[in-house]
């Protein structure tokens, strides 16, 4: 499968999951406030889905329907989207631009980014839970997975080692990356899985996670590395973040030309991890494509 062929699979996937997300953000759901205005500006018109398009891949990879993962991915999305407000807010990276337009609290004020991000994340909750396509059980593995890798022992608690910027070696940022980021996207395969099965084999649990985590670090290395080479126009976001904010990043602690090839031993082993499976060939053309993406 060519790059070209998951793009447009990606494309195709990630307008499904806007229109999804277009009835679950809809007033009659989350009312007309500004604050539920600040919600749909940030989750709405904008970014890759890759979170929801895991979900809705692992669903099929073992036998469900994207009817039955597609709360899970709208779910997803609001976390991620939650978590991209605070991530811009002046007390955290304080960046004014993402996905090529003003931050949250640039559009509308610091407070109401800050109940925006707070409102997406407790509405994540009920959606997911609010799944009937799926049995009780399932909804309860998503909704339980979904909050512990959302939450101190995951996005939350990576973040906090990111602000603190006392990494000492590459093993605690690893600790960190893992959370700030592989965290969500473990949530994402693994509430995929949980869509098509409410009796998890936990060698197949196994294997999941290690795909899983093998893009999810490949991913912020290639964050780290995109800061460095590409520019604001292409991000859609200002590019020299990390340094501005005296943050430390993979390039703390080896080459770029280490950090690239770190990066591809991540995505092998991510596709080593789900080969067994027939029908994964999609999955492992995305993680080929995330190592190689240009934003």
């Amino acid at each position: 499968m060519t790059g070209l062929d998951i793009s447009a699979r990606l494309k195709e996937a990630a307008e499904r999951v806007e229109r999804a997300l277009e009835k679950v953000l809809g007033e009659e759901h989350t009312g007309g406030t500004v604050v539920a205005e600040a919600m749909r500006y940030s989750t709405l018109g904008g970014g890759k889905r890759i979170r929801a398009f895991l979900a809705l891949e692992f669903a099929k990879l073992f036998g469900g329907s994207e009817e039955a993962a597609m709360p899970f991915a709208c779910a997803l999305e609001c976390v991620h989207a939650y978590s991209l407000i605070h991530d811009d807010l002046p007390c955290m990276d304080n960046d004014p631009l993402r996905r090529g337009k003003p931050s949250c609290h640039v559009a509308f004020g610091e407070a109401e980014a800050l109940l925006a991000g707070d409102a997406l994340l407790t509405y994540a909750f009920e959606a997911a839970a609010s799944n009937e396509k799926v049995s009780p059980k399932s909804v309860a593995l998503a909704v339980r997975t979904l909050a512990a890798e959302a939450g101190p022992r995951g996005m939350v608690g990576g973040q906090t080692l990111d602000i603190r910027s006392e990494m000492r070696d590459y093993d605690e940022l690893y600790a960190m990356i893992d959370g700030k980021t592989a965290a969500l996207i473990r949530a994402a395969c693994l509430l995929g899985y949980y869509a098509a099965v409410d009796d998890p084999d936990p060698g197949t649990v196994k294997n999941i996670v290690g795909y899983a985590d093998g893009i999810g670090i490949a991913f912020q290395i290639r964050d780290d590395i995109l800061d460095v080479i590409s520019d604001t126009a292409t991000l859609g976001k200002e590019v020299g973040s990390d340094a501005k904010n005296d943050k430390k990043t993979v390039l703390a602690f080896m080459s770029m030309e280490e950090a690239v090839r770190r990066e591809k031993e991540l995505t092998a082993s991510a596709c080593a991890s789900i080969a067994p499976y027939e029908g994964s060939d999609v999955l492992k053309a995305l993680a080929l494509w995330l190592s190689d993406r240009k934003k």
